[in-house]
């Protein structure tokens, strides 16, 4: 068979199912033997940077899942680059295959070859452009050996047009994945991190993207429980535990945090983080009003985390499953020997601040403020509900006012952030589970980045809600800027002539939305967004395509964050919660 053909069978048996792509004049071979083969589904991008983000969302929706993208060497590859970047930054496994010029050509600047291997070596575990066809099999197990051991990440491959093409010796049948390595902690090492939680009195857990990772959420749960220690979710491990839970003690960071969840956290005396990375938003720049006064364990499965950010009292090489395994043996031996704490009255202090520290989100200001977009979010959206974001204000304001409940239900790209993340990713999570109902958030400028997907989900039947908050503004930039003194190329407003009663909001994105295939509701009464909510949720199941609620936001508003990148030094910038009705759908009813 052709070594192109030999690579998707490898695929097949990869458990690979679904790929996302643009096809090309290098990468054709790969397409014609993807129609040969067969058995693997595959979704036409309109923009490859696009196919990279549905390959991304597939990936972290669901447990096991790779998802692959695909496209040429040239500008296909290069527009890649901003997903793998993002997929390893966020340890999410993609497998990117591009199609290059021949072999003899590559030293010629010939058409749209480039050196894609060396561009992508930085954003990736492994980055080949294969030379000898006989090598393509060898290539591709290593790549999903290598995506799904240690740490996990993206992988490229780069197959010249000819040595798609070569015929090699290949016998699928008998093929066999790699077995996958992940370090594990000792009991031993366990057993000492204990020692750090027996001598503590204001414990914590931080629960990080790397549970999420290692399908260990349950495992969190059952050692909070065990032990009675708060748990803070990171931005990335958000869902490892229900937010209604009683051990739940909120978000911690400069941006997407909660009042209580950093009082909470400044109040604690031990900090065992498992699966995270210390990332800055979370521990902000002062890491000595972050550290100072607490001892730290951190088990993470990537050896080089360990002590980057700052050096812990103890590390733990390890992958999140196999160490909560040992937490909870060591936890239930100690509980039968009733040598376990009790920490009773310190998480009910922390359930104390969940009650009392609360922003307010009930506002009826006409145009509205953000706040109530999301209040009315929580009450139209149940626990069922993923939701997918990339980043700014709109973000931030999520992860402070919205609610989650399961592990993969809030998809978001932690670190890298590109604007226009949020449409393909929402494909790409919705292919990978369509049961399970998908709510995306985006700010005005997000939107419009990749708003050409939009034609992808319309044309495969991709149903899901999409919340589009529109100020005309990059208002994240902006309120950057306000230290800065500065109000600078962060405008988006005119007066479109086409839509004059939007007034300066500029984009009709209910036409252009439209104008894709999908459906758009535009609101600009707070008090009517319940209904269009419900609403959407109908029409995407009638039409089976994404359904637009565009919120118009007044121009300006600032979202709680530190201006000093402080997480100990919050600015509250609207009023606070001061009465149960001035935030109707927090996890607590405000305590008064």
């Amino acid at each position: 068979m052709t070594a192109a053909a030999a690579a998707v069978e490898i695929l097949k048996r990869e458990g690979v199912e679904q790929a996302f792509g643009v096809p090309g004049a290098a990468i054709n071979p790969f397409y014609r033997e993807l129609r040969n083969v067969g058995g693997i589904k595959h979704t036409l991008a309109r923009h490859v940077e696009g196919a990279s983000h549905m390959a991304e969302g597939y990936t972290r929706a669901k447990a096991g899942n790779i998802g692959v993208c695909i496209g040429t060497s040239g500008p296909a590859g290069t527009d890649m680059i901003t997903g793998l970047y993002s997929a390893i930054a966020d340890s999410i496994p993609i497998l990117c295959i591009t199609g290059q010029a021949p072999v003899s050509k590559l030293h010629k600047e010939d058409f749209q070859a480039v050196d894609i291997a060396s561009i992508a070596k930085p954003v990736t575990k492994a980055a080949t452009t294969v030379l000898e066809a006989a090598q393509v099999p060898g290539v591709f197990q290593q790549a999903f050996h290598l995506m799904r051991s240690g740490r996990p990440g993206p992988v490229l491959i780069d197959l010249p047009i000819d040595v798609q093409l070569t015929e090699i010796e290949f016998d699928p049948e008998t093929y066999e994945p790699l077995p996958v390595y992940k370090p594990s902690a000792t009991r031993a090492q366990i057993e000492k991190a204990v020692g750090f939680l027996l001598a503590s009195e204001r414990p914590l857990i931080v629960a990080g993207g790397g549970i999420i990772n290692a399908d260990a959420s349950d495992l969190l749960v059952e050692f909070a429980e065990l032990t009675g220690v708060p748990v803070i979710s990171t931005l990335m491990g958000w869902g490892t535990i229900p937010d209604d839970h009683e051990l739940a003690a909120g978000m911690v960071g400069v941006q997407t945090s909660h009042r209580y969840g950093n009082e909470t956290f400044l109040a604690s005396d031990f900090v065992l983080g498992i699966g995270n990375r210390w990332a800055n938003r979370h521990t902000g720049y002062n890491l000595e009003a972050y550290t100072n006064g607490r001892t730290f364990v951190h088990v993470d499965i990537e050896p080089t985390q360990l002590g980057k950010i700052f050096a812990p009292d103890y590390g733990i090489v390890s992958d999140a499953k196999a160490a909560l395994e040992l937490f909870i043996a060591v936890a239930k031996e100690l509980e039968a020997e009733g040598r376990l704490p009790d920490f009773g009255d310190w998480a009910a202090s922390a359930q104390e601040r969940k009650a009392t520290l609360q922003r307010r989100t009930h506002f009826d200001d006409i145009p509205m403020k953000p706040q109530r977009v999301y209040e009315e979010m929580n009450k139209a959206f149940g626990p069922e509900t993923r939701y997918v974001t990339t980043i700014g204000l709109s973000q931030i304001a999520a992860a402070q006012f919205l609610h989650v409940y399961k592990p993969r239900h809030w998809i978001n790209c932690g670190q890298a952030g590109p604007l226009g993340w949020t449409i393909p990713a929402a494909i790409g999570a919705a292919t990978a589970d369509p049961e399970t109902p998908i709510v995306a958030l985006s700010g005005d400028y997000d939107f419009q980045f990749m708003i050409e997907e939009l034609a992808v989900a319309a044309q495969h039947k991709v149903p899901y809600v999409h919340v589009l908050v529109n100020n005309a503004y990059l208002g994240l930039i902006r309120q950057a800027q306000i230290g800065l003194d500065i109000n600078f190329q962060v405008n988006l407003e005119f007066e479109n002539i086409n839509t004059p009663e939007i007034g300066v909001y500029g984009v009709d994105h209910v036409k252009v939305a439209e104008g894709l295939g999908v459906k758009a509701i535009r609101v600009t009464d707070p008090n009517e967004l319940g209904a269009a909510f419900e609403e959407a949720k109908k029409l995407a199941v009638e039409h089976r395509v994404p359904v637009v609620v565009e919120a118009i936001l007044e121009r300006v508003t600032n979202i709680s964050m530190s201006r000093t990148v402080d997480m100990s030094d919050v600015t509250e910038f609207e009023e606070l919660a001061s009465l149960p009705e001035h935030a109707p759908t927090a996890i607590k009813t405000l305590k008064v």
